[in-house]
């Protein structure tokens, strides 16, 4: 990466903090639930609600 990349540097620093992260909490929490898992906890009283109707 150049000099005056630093959008490109931002991203790369940004993406690989939150990898280390994940690898954090992952060792700290291995039963941790996946992002799939997360978001279908979320939106599941939603679409209950939607079928209801």
């Amino acid at each position: 990466m150049g000099q005056h990349q630093k959008k490109e540097k931002t991203a790369f620093v940004t993406i690989t903090a939150m990898g280390w992260l994940l690898a954090i909490l992952l060792l700290f929490f291995p039963d941790l639930q996946g992002p799939t898992q997360m978001i279908e906890q979320l939106f599941k009283p939603l679409g209950k609600m939607l079928e209801k109707n």
